[in-house]
């Protein structure tokens, strides 16, 4: 059976340390470390920004003893110049390790979504299937653009903060080690405390983010649903289910922010004891005449501004682990491999009959097929009749490779699917459903999506063949107008002509319907009928239809019940059975 492919599953070990160490690691060695040669220009910056802040404080010694203590304004002109000059130079050098480091960080997220969206496109349709699209826009802008976060604001906070403490330390040391130790021998006390928080701010931060990913599918499920939230009058019920979606999200990131809060205010309680000992401590040598007033304000001038970097490093170490959360989710959907697999010697696309040999097929415990066989000859039309649920569309995803049957082999001209190069497989069938899957393109666009190398007279061809002109023409654009989202600016009928336009442009070998007249009216239902009947000209077709009248016509008919063949033949003949085929058509003409 095919296993879920869910992101939601919990991942074995994750959160752990050494998780938390790979996840770094291989941040940094595919999306960080190409950009080391220029991220090591940013440091440089960076240093000369931390280090200009250890130097101020280091001037601020001369220039009070030299104005208080000595009563003499000699020199202040000259350290104020070079103090204005320092503060002058880290600007330049702020502006610029910023500008480089948010560079790198943009460049490192949209790289990151493409290569995430690259590798989704290789995963199978159960992958698909098993999480809503709000959840995977979620991981592609809401993780990554979270991620940007780790590879700008952190990074810089990390070097240049680092190098500003280091900087200050320094002044400290150099001023007296023993108001130093005095002023930071609390920082001990603060590595339980903190550990906690970081790890609250993990937990919680996983919390919210599958609650914002929860929240696009709701978002996604109404717009998409609209008209009929509205035909139902569902609009409360509707913004009820939202508001509690926004509950969820709330709660946890309400928690996370508080972690997050809580970092920089241990860090103020630090910093009020620090200061209030060095004042007791210091003060009493002032008076003594062990230290001079400038080596006081020089040592409380480094203490002041040590603990504003102080505080944003506390806080960078709960952004990356708020930032980690997100680095998971995005690594969860890297760590999912596909399937559907092309053999090591594959071959080209076949050309002759489909044939289905004891196939089965289901999901965990839901067998769909079971033990199903048929052959569809080449060049003729093969109808699959039967109830809801009976696996007849399960077929077209097996033939197109979509998912891998569990059993049985499923051939073309006599090579097993497995076998075809996947992209010729693709490339050799060509679909119509009853949902016309339409992008927010032009007609001519969506046209162009059966073969993207089409000439514009082939795109017109096309067109015209599938009866897209008769409306298309009609338009000031033609076929350059906007078909709107999901095709909404059209009606049922004529998004059906133009993905059957599509099929024709794509001209394959094999034809694959799916109900595709079954929503239309009448008037569009001919137009439509009578270009599915050029498209199938010549080629293998296999069609799925609920309605009997639309395929009395075909040249085999396979009825299905529960994932099995139960009757074939001719509609004649079926009929003449008196069996399962004979009973649909006699219920669908009581009905109509």
């Amino acid at each position: 059976m095919s296993a879920r492919q869910s992101l939601d599953t919990p991942r074995e070990g994750a959160g752990s340390a050494s998780a938390q160490g790979d996840l770094l690691r291989r941040v940094w060695r595919e999306h960080v470390r190409m950009h080391v040669p220029v991220l090591l220009i940013a440091v440089a910056f960076m240093a000369v920004e931390g280090a200009a802040l250890g130097a101020f404080a280091w001037l601020v010694r001369p220039l009070f003893d030299g104005l208080f203590e000595n009563g003499s304004f000699d020199g202040v002109v000259m350290i104020g110049g070079l103090i204005a000059g320092l503060f002058v130079l880290r600007g330049v050098a702020s502006f610029t390790q910023r500008l480089i480091v948010v560079s790198v960080g943009l460049k490192v997220t949209t790289r990151l979504q493409a290569l995430l969206l690259r590798h989704m496109l290789t995963l199978d349709q159960r992958f698909f299937q098993d999480n809503p699209p709000g959840s995977l826009l979620e991981r592609v802008r809401g993780d990554a653009a979270a991620l940007q976060s780790l590879a700008t604001t952190a990074l810089m906070s990390l070097g240049r903060d680092s190098i500003t403490l280091i900087s200050l330390l320094v002044v400290m040391l150099a001023t007296d080690w023993q108001w130093t130790l005095t002023a930071l021998i609390g920082i001990p006390l603060l590595v339980v405390p903190l550990y906690l928080l970081h790890r609250l701010i993990r937990a919680t931060s996983l919390q919210s983010r599958a609650a914002a990913a929860r929240l696009s599918t709701r978002l996604d499920e109404i717009f998409h649903g609209i008209q009929t939230i509205k035909l139902n009058r569902l609009e409360k019920s509707e913004d009820a289910r939202f508001e509690r979606e926004l509950k969820g999200y709330l709660r946890p990131s309400l928690r996370a922010q508080a972690g997050l809060a809580a970092n920089p205010a241990t860090m103020d309680l630090l910093a009020a004891a620090g200061f209030i000992a060095v004042l007791w401590f210091g003060g009493q040598q002032i008076i003594s005449g062990e230290k001079t007033i400038g080596q006081f304000m020089s040592f409380f001038t480094a203490l002041g501004l040590m603990f504003e970097p102080l505080r944003r490093l506390s806080n960078v170490a709960g952004q990356i682990q708020a930032s980690l959360a997100s680095v998971e989710r995005i690594y969860a959907v890297f760590d999912m491999k596909p399937t559907v697999l092309q053999a090591a010697q594959a071959k080209p696309m076949a050309t002759g009959d489909i044939r289905f040999d004891d196939v089965g097929f289901g999901y965990e415990d839901a067998p769909v097929l079971q033990g199903l066989s048929f052959l569809a000859e080449a060049g003729r039309t093969t109808a699959l009749v039967g109830p809801s649920g009976a696996g007849k569309t399960t077929v077209f995803t097996l033939l197109t490779r979509l998912s891998d049957a569990n059993s049985g082999t499923i051939s073309i001209g006599g090579t097993p699917v497995e076998q075809i190069e996947i992209e010729a497989l693709r490339d050799g069938i060509a679909v119509v459903s009853q949902e016309s899957a339409l992008f927010d393109e032009t007609i001519a666009a969506n046209i162009r999506m059966g073969r993207l190398d089409a000439t514009e007279e082939e795109v017109r061809e096309a067109a015209r063949n599938a009866s897209v002109l008769e409306f298309a023409d009609h338009f000031p654009l033609g076929l350059d107008t906007p078909v709107g989202p999901r095709g909404s600016a059209l009606s049922g009928g004529q998004r059906q002509r133009v993905t059957i336009a599509r099929a024709m442009l794509k001209s394959a070998p094999v034809l694959l319907l799916d109900e595709p007249t079954s929503a239309l009216d009448t008037r569009s239902e001919q137009l439509v009928q009578e270009a599915l009947d050029r498209l199938s000209q010549g080629r293998t077709t296999l069609v799925i239809a609920h309605r009997l009248s639309t395929i009395r016509a075909a040249d085999k008919i396979v009825v299905m019940e529960a994932g099995r063949v139960v009757e074939e033949g001719t509609h004649q003949t079926l009929l003449g059975l008196g069996g399962a085929y004979a009973r649909m058509h006699a219920l669908q003409g009581a009905l109509n």
